[in-house]
């Protein structure tokens, strides 16, 4: 078993380092990281469905992961990150910004001077240029599917604000399929005033919560 556990440790050990080096691109990073995570799993997997050769199977399992966290759930996907470098062009001096999520997807983070009036769901002149541009890529990039989730600030009660942030969803959803994109990408959601990011009890504050988030991520295969 200690002989499987030093292999495993010096694997994680490379792994961390190739995922820290400079010249590695997003896609390279994650892979490492996925080899890393892969081959945890692994190991603990293999050692608890062992049974007699704990330190064989923990090997194995090591390996295996490795592989599978390289090659699948964990990978940021080379097509991502040329949609995610498309998208920024696309949005560049807007003052949206464009990011990878935690789980893979691309986040288009919306300002407040381009957010929605307080109690009204439709979409402001400012934001048209930007969703023509995102329509787009998204246009470009027809693999892809999108989730859009609209909120509000904290005026009201949630018999109005629930259904004023699926509008603010439903609004933006519309006018992409409006420029083309396909209305079976795209699914929408409303969170109401349950998910600020900013405080309630100022102007500025509530005009950041009245938003809409927008999530590209690559259609399950």
């Amino acid at each position: 078993m200690k002989q499987a556990i030093s292999g495993l440790l010096a694997a994680l050990f490379l792994a961390s380092q190739m995922a820290g080096c400079a010249n590695m691109d997003e896609t390279q990073r994650t892979t490492a990281t996925g080899a890393a995570v892969g081959a945890v799993a692994g190991a603990l997997l293999g050692g608890v469905t062992a049974g007699g050769n704990k330190t064989k199977s923990a090997a194995t399992g090591a390996a295996i992961g490795a592989a599978l966290g390289a090659g699948g759930g964990y990978l940021w996907s080379r097509h991502m990150q040329e949609q995610k470098a498309a998208m920024e062009q696309a949005t560049q001096g807007t003052g949206i910004g464009v990011t990878q999520t935690a789980d893979n997807q691309l986040k288009l983070d919306i300002p407040s001077d381009l957010s929605f009036d307080s109690g009204r769901y439709d979409i402001k002149p400012a934001l048209h240029a930007v969703l023509d541009r995102f329509a787009t890529t998204l246009n470009q990039n027809p693999v892809t599917t999108v989730r859009i989730v609209g909120h509000t600030d904290n005026v009201g009660s949630d018999a109005v604000n629930n259904p004023l942030s699926v509008n603010r969803a439903a609004a933006t959803r519309d006018y992409l399929v409006s420029r083309g994109v396909a209305s079976n990408r795209i699914a929408i959601d409303g969170r109401g005033a349950r998910e600020p990011i900013a405080d309630n009890a100022t102007a500025a504050g509530k005009a950041k919560n009245r938003r809409v988030e927008i999530f590209v991520a690559e259609a399950s295969r």
